[in-house]
């Protein structure tokens, strides 16, 4: 295992371990749920929505996507370690309880249904050898759609053009309305050029996963 890899894993050890502590305070309920996602419904309840900011990409699918990664996102968005207006704005209003309320809804959101997908192709053998590079499945799982942990996301079938907003947000410092703090994920993105990550990111896309947009109107 080469340095990097080494380092990274010790932080994603040490950040799942705190993650886990805190998440054994604050159970979801998926009903309570339910009724706290009306600021969620207006771009994640819309299929291909497209946010405008820092640049023009669908909204991620997060119905099906894993409970406390969801959480962890929230959480992120509150303390400032992932810089996005909107978002922040939404985290800040949230409580921990509704934190934990709203991904147990949007985890099991949808369960049942197919998620999106075009059937799993192998990939090109240079997208192969990024992903190897970046030691991707070690943490996201087979098909990149069983992460080893919880608190990390499924990737098979998110948006293509999401997933490079956000990959290129590990790699951005110094910025006071965009960009992601992670230790594990900035480490793994700096390797890569944006052509690079945006190959890796098409191809997560192309395979089959649990995620996917359920239309939701507002006012029911």
């Amino acid at each position: 295992m080469n340095q990097l890899m080494s380092r990274v894993l010790t932080i994603a050890v040490a950040s799942v371990t705190s993650f886990a502590a805190q998440a054994q305070e604050v159970k979801g309920d998926f009903k309570a749920g339910e009724k706290k996602i009306a600021m969620c419904i207006g771009c994640h309840g819309i299929p291909g929505y497209q946010a405008s900011f820092p640049e023009v990409y669908r909204v991620p699918m997060i119905s099906g996507q894993n409970e406390k990664y969801i959480a962890s996102a929230l959480a992120a968005y509150r303390k400032g370690e992932r810089k996005h207006p909107s978002m922040r704005g939404i985290a800040d209003s949230l409580t921990d309880q509704d934190i934990a309320d709203v991904a147990a809804y949007y985890a099991q959101h949808g369960a049942g249904q197919k998620g999106a997908g075009k059937g799993g192709k192998e990939p090109s053998a240079k997208v192969a050898e990024l992903l190897k590079k970046g030691a991707c499945a070690s943490c996201h799982g087979d098909n990149f759609s069983k992460p080893i942990d919880p608190s990390y996301p499924k990737l098979g079938g998110q948006f293509a053009d999401y997933l490079f907003v956000a990959l290129k947000s590990y790699k951005v410092e110094g910025q006071h309305t965009w960009g992601r703090s992670n230790g594990v994920m900035g480490g793994v993105a700096k390797q890569f050029s944006n052509a690079e990550l945006k190959a890796m990111a098409q191809y997560l896309a192309s395979l089959d996963g649990d995620l996917k947009t359920i239309p939701q109107q507002k006012f029911r």
